[in-house]
Formats: structure tokens, C-alpha cells, sequence
């Protein structure tokens, strides 16, 4: 949704509604004592009724805002430092055309993750360790008012009947809100943030979260077109390291992207970004990642990446890498690359096919060729543990050989982990194919 329309939704907002500050709470929870409340809700009540529907310029509204100020303080004999009188300047800008008390958490590129446990916690990840803000909303309903802000401009909403949502924010940072009655603390709000510029293997060498050896690799085998899945467990960075396997498929080719939300930011020029619906109010219409895999075989792909696969889209996904769709990239949960096997057996299942589990096996083991595990550590570093080649079957089971694995020596004073990732010696079966594709990769690479 643009500034204008966003605009204007607010004031019409204004002429049916009451001011922000005089909402009603959701659910029983203490006030937060701030004595410029009242005239912060009147400042930014003001300020919507008197915006032009043509000022776009963030620069304008904050003159506006300043001018309503100085008119309602003069006007009412309000003495305010002015320390103070710019603090609730920037706290109604921030209202208006921003998200609320959580906007200066959002421009800080040093936050990566943002939680918002009712209005009065709010808890930040900075370098993979959580912190306790200073930052308070009014009450439950000044929290669903910025739920509401992020999740109309993409179409979705929350309500009683539909009380969860994942969402994004306009730089593609990516939002998941739960209100009452499901939440007991209020509403929350959780945003996985993204860095303005996006990764790459360079930064992800320089975090120590993989190697130059291992970054070659990658690159050869993506270049190279064989299927990759990226497993971890929740915050590990699946998603970042995805999209630095994304930046390394050739500009010419012809990407169609399916996820809940769409995070992924490619800069190749042929991009098809494909975003699930979920239903409407009567409860139909919804299109899950499922519908979109099967939508995207008739859509000419040269290559499929699947934000996350969590039920029965494994199997389509599957099916494409096996019919000719090779190169395709997805994510998925699990703590280690054979956790992510069964977890991919266990997908195939919720498709609701009655196949045979060896059959289910040797779907997976034609498919996939290489798993990339990451981790986040007790440390809160995040780190590629495993890249693990899938090999075959060998009677009814499935054989995978890790290619670079990460061993842990110990924890050091400061509760850093000590290790190092380290190649395991052994050379894997699918060099002859990329050095087909004209990927050659020196055996040295592959020596500790």
C-alpha cells in the first residue's frame, strides 16, 4: 500500500474513530504511565486530520507535525523542554507513517530479530543474544493497530475468526503476529528482520559461518544444478544462507520463487515471485505452497526455490527435481541432515499417497543430492555444520556421506564456541557431474 492510500485509510480512521490513546484494551493488562499520553494521542489525531492528501514526503509530514505542535501547546499554555517536545515529535511521526514504538528497533541494522510480547515487553536479538528493551506500547490495542498497519498493505488480516498471521514488511522483513484468545499476554508480534543489503558469501566467510572451500563448493554445485536442501532448526539462518544460494544461479535463467511470505530478495532479471493466500472471511479461497509448486511445473521453471517445505509439497517438490527440474533449492526444519531425511519421509506421508516407504526413500535419494545444514550455537553464532552428500540407497535405507563438518573443541572464558569446520577427506560422487556442467572443483579442496 503506498504512503497516500495508507494516508488516507488513517484519516478516514480518524473521522469514525477516536483518537489512538483512547482505544479499548483486548484484554486486562496494566497501563503504561506516561504523562504526555494524552497529548501525543491529540498531536497525532491533529496531525491525520490536517495532511494533505498529496504530501508523500516524509519531510513535509514532519514539518506538519512540528507545526501542529507548536500550535496546540501555544494555544493551551503547555510548557515542554524541548528535548522532550522533539521526542513526541518523532514518536507521532513514527505513528504516522512508520510502526509505532517499534520503529527505531526496525531502523537499527545492528537488530536482527524483533519480539513483542504485549505491550509491555519487547525483547531484540543483537549478535545472536536476546535483550529487554525500554520500548512499551499503551495497551493491546495500540499493538493490534500496528499489527493492522503491516498486514493490510499485502492484503491479509487478524481477527477473532482468523487470530494468526504471517505477514512482511515493506523492505521484506518477515512478520508473524498471534492475538487473544490464542495469546494469554496480548497480542505479539515477532519480526525476523533483513539486512538492507542482502548477504553474501563474502559476509557469510567473514562470519565464520562457512568457509572459502565451502563457499566454492556451493557455488559449483548450484551452478552445477544439482537439488540442495537447507536444514536447521528455528533462527539458525536457513533462509539468509538460501539466498546465497540463490545468488549464485546464472542471470539468464528463469527463477520461480514459492513462500508463505515472500523474503527472498534475488537480483537476477527473470524472477517470478509467487506469495501463498491464506482464506478469506468465509473460510475459502486460501492457496497454500502445495497449490503454487504444481502451478509453477506449467510455468516453463529452469529453476524451483521453495522458501520452506513443511507437509505435503514435498512430494511435488520431489517429483520436479526428479523430472527434470534439477537445480532446485528448499529449506526445511530438522537438526541434522538424517533428522532432515525422516523429516522429508514423514512430508511425503502428509501428501496422503499411500506409497510404500521404499518407495518414499528412493524418491528422496534420486533427488536431493546435497544437504547443508546450519546451526545456530550456544553462542548465538550461526554456522553450516554439515554439508552432507546423499549418495543412493543400500537395501532399504538411505546413504549420505558428510563432505565438511564442524567439531567443537570446547567453550571458551567468554562462553564463545571453539571449533572449526574442516573438510572430512573424502571425495565426493558428484564431481564427475559437475565437472560435465564445466564446474571443476581441485581434489585438494576436499583435503583436511
Amino acid at each position: 500500500m503506498s504512503l497516500l492510500k495508507r494516508l488516507e485509510k488513517e484519516k478516514e480512521k480518524v473521522r469514525n474513530d477516536k483518537p489512538l490513546t483512547q482505544s479499548t484494551t483486548v484484554i486486562n493488562m496494566p497501563q503504561i504511565f506516561d504523562p504526555w499520553r494524552e497529548l501525543k494521542g491529540t498531536i497525532h489525531h491533529e496531525t491525520i486530520k490536517t495532511i494533505k492528501t498529496d504530501i508523500l514526503d516524509p519531510e513535509e509530514v514532519r514539518k506538519l507535525t512540528e507545526k501542529v505542535m507548536e500550535d496546540y501547546i501555544e494555544s493551551n499554555s503547555i510548557t515542554l523542554p524541548r528535548l522532550e517536545k522533539q521526542r513526541i515529535i518523532l514518536e507521532v511521526i513514527d505513528e504516522i507513517l512508520g510502526f509505532g514504538p517499534i520503529t527505531p528497533l526496525l531502523n537499527d541494522d545492528n537488530i536482527s530479530e524483533i519480539m513483542v510480547n504485549g505491550p509491555n515487553q519487547v525483547y531484540i536479538e543483537r549478535q545472536g543474544k536476546l535483550e529487554i528493551t525500554n520500548v512499551t506500547f499503551y495497551d493491546d490495542a495500540h499493538v493490534l493497530h500496528i499489527i493492522e498497519k503491516i498486514v493490510a498493505p499485502i492484503g491479509r488480516r487478524i481477527d477473532e475468526s482468523q487470530p494468526m498471521v504471517d505477514a512482511r514488511l515493506p523492505d521484506g522483513s518477515r512478520v508473524n503476529a498471534i492475538i487473544p484468545p490464542l495469546s494469554l499476554k496480548g497480542p505479539i508480534i515477532t519480526i525476523r528482520k533483513f539486512s538492507k543489503d542482502p548477504y553474501t558469501a563474502e559476509d557469510l566467510i567473514s562470519f565464520g559461518t562457512l568457509t572459502w572451500e565451502m563457499s566454492q563448493l556451493l557455488q559449483a554445485c548450484v551452478q552445477g544444478r544439482l537439488n540442495i536442501v537447507v536444514s536447521g532448526g528455528t533462527g539458525s539462518g536457513k533462509t539468509t544462507t538460501l539466498n546465497v544460494l540463490s545468488s549464485f544461479i546464472p542471470e539468464h535463467e528463469r527463477i520461480i520463487t514459492i513462500e508463505d511470505a515472500a523474503e527472498l530478495q534475488l537480483f537476477q532479471s527473470h524472477v517470478v515471485t509467487l506469495e501463498t493466500r491464506p482464506p478469506n472471511i468465509e473460510g475459502k479461497g486460501a492457496i497454500n505452497i502445495r497449490d503454487l509448486v504444481r502451478n509453477a511445473l506449467r510455468m516453463r521453471p529452469e529453476r524451483i526455490i521453495v522458501g520452506e517445505v513443511r507437509g505435503g509439497e514435498a512430494l511435488d517438490m520431489l517429483q520436479a527435481m526428479n523430472t527434470g527440474h534439477n537445480g532446485s533449492l528448499t529449506t526445511g526444519h530438522a537438526n541434522t541432515p538424517r533428522d532432515m531425511l525422516s523429516r522429508l519421509e514423514t512430508m511425503v506421508l502428509m501428501a496422503g499417497m499411500d506409497l510404500p516407504m521404499r518407495a518414499i526413500r528412493e524418491q528422496i535419494s534420486s533427488a536431493i543430492d546435497i544437504i547443508v545444514q546450519q546451526s545456530r550455537l550456544r553462542d548465538g553464532s550461526r554456522k553450516v555444520t554439515h554439508i552432507t552428500e546423499v549418495l543412493g540407497m543400500e537395501g532399504d535405507i538411505i546413504v549420505a556421506q558428510d563432505i565438511f563438518k564442524f567439531e567443537q573443541t570446547g567453550v571458551d572464558s567468554n562462553g564463545h564456541v571453539l571449533g572449526g569446520i574442516k573438510p572430512t577427506g573424502i571425495r565426493p560422487r558428484f564431481l564427475d557431474r559437475l565437472t560435465a556442467a564445466g564446474q571443476v572443483l581441485p581434489d585438494s579442496l576436499f583435503i583436511g
